[in-house]
């Protein structure tokens, strides 16, 4: 069963906060999920799938048994909870473990260094996190890298989902005890967006955000709850409005109440549709430690066809833009040319250098140019920004 919810007739096309029915959702969470409609999983805790991935490698042996087996994965994550787990995903704790100790010699460098505090989601020192992880650890120690992204159980649940060509990123995070919770909500994209600015983008692209990524996490401790392993609510991803909703307070209380966390054994991996509600739990236990791989993966198709400088188109069109201001052309027709110019999308970044401006995002090129014509810079002032915007987004010192 699935409840639709229509965007208002005020805004046709659009969801907004009005549109959010908590009594709706309750209805759409409402349900059981059942292992004999999974075959291939081998049981059901606290509604979440759970695979073997060792029974998995078995039947994925033969094409056809991939083809069965990857449909499963994507009815889970769509009909399904919205969130499946394999035990054993890495077999070879060794690897895990090498994994861990590049990880914890790259926070140690970090700290040196006076970085490792962007958290971006937690109180700065509360945690650490490593951004872009996927990158540091192919520098530090190549061996490594190789042996765990070689794991097939992340290429079948990746494919699964996105099909071929996938991007993979991760961020490292560990959270010592006292660690708190954080607010449940959905990822990116949508996810990352204040509401005001989710609610300007038309009903469909909500419906098709969940597709263009896969999250994920990989256990690289053992996670019994007390070390507060995600929260997750089942079927949740379901709900249309729900990247507007995650921040309705009756819709956060309600999570409060009804959310479900596994223990993981490390090893283990997690991934769910990025629309499910969710969020890191609370350590409260008084001496584990609680490292987790985050993985996210992209779709390959998130890109534009060509190649284009955005820095110089906006670095040769910023005195015709001043112009035409000081001239008196419509703003809007200022923004609509600038809308083509220049990046309108702060992401990807550097995350260790690129910080939040008021929310979830830091500022994409495009407004650091708006933000040129409203304060008037220079040209030469212009440059000097798109220069740093683009520092911002290398990751040469890695």
């Amino acid at each position: 069963m699935t409840v639709t919810a229509r965007p208002s007739t005020g805004t046709p096309g659009r969801f907004t906060e009005a549109d959010c029915s908590l009594a709706d959702f309750a209805t759409l969470v409402d349900r059981t999920t059942e292992l004999a409609h999974f075959p291939h999983a081998t049981a059901v805790e606290q509604n979440v799938l759970v695979y073997d991935a060792a029974d998995l490698r078995r039947v994925v042996a033969s094409d056809a048994g991939r083809l069965e087996v990857e449909a499963e994965l994507v009815r889970a994550l769509t009909a399904g909870p919205g969130v499946v787990a394999f035990t054993g995903a890495y077999a070879d704790h060794a690897v895990v473990d090498r994994a861990t100790a590049a990880f914890d010699g790259i926070i140690a460098a970090e700290r040196a260094a006076g970085g490792g505090h962007n958290d971006h989601f937690a109180k700065a020192g509360a945690n650490d996190r490593i951004w872009n992880a996927l990158e540091k650890l192919a520098v530090r120690d190549p061996g490594t890298f190789v042996d765990y992204y070689g794991n097939d159980i992340l290429a079948l649940i990746s494919t699964a989902w996105l099909g071929p060509s996938y991007q993979m990123t991760s961020q490292v995070n560990v959270v010592r005890p006292g660690g708190q919770a954080q607010d449940p909500h959905r990822d990116y994209h949508l996810g990352f967006l204040s509401n005001a600015t989710a609610a300007r983008y038309p009903a469909h692209v909500h419906l098709l955000s969940p597709v263009l990524t896969l999250q994920g996490a990989v256990a690289h401790s053992d996670m019994p709850v007390a070390s507060g392993p995600t929260m997750y609510l089942p079927y949740s991803h379901g709900y249309e409005p729900g990247y507007l909703a995650w921040r309705l307070p009756e819709f956060r209380e309600f999570f409060a109440d009804r959310h479900v966390q596994l223990p993981l054994t490390k090893g283990d991996a997690v991934f769910f549709n990025p629309a499910l509600f969710h969020g890191a739990g609370t350590n409260v236990s008084a001496d584990l430690q609680r490292m987790a791989n985050l993985l996210q993966v992209s779709s390959a198709f998130g890109r534009a066809m060509e190649t284009v400088d955005r820095a110089k188109v906006s670095r040769a069109i910023y005195p015709v833009l001043q112009d035409r201001r000081d001239a008196g052309v419509d703003p809007a027709v200022l923004a609509n040319a600038l809308a083509c110019a220049a990046e309108g999308y702060p992401f990807p970044s550097n995350l260790d250098l690129d910080a939040n401006v008021d929310g979830l995002t830091p500022l994409s090129q495009a407004q650091v140019v708006q933000q040129g014509l409203d304060e008037d810079w220079t040209g030469e002032r212009l440059a000097q920004e798109l220069t740093a915007y683009d520092v911002r987004h290398r990751t040469d010192e890695i």
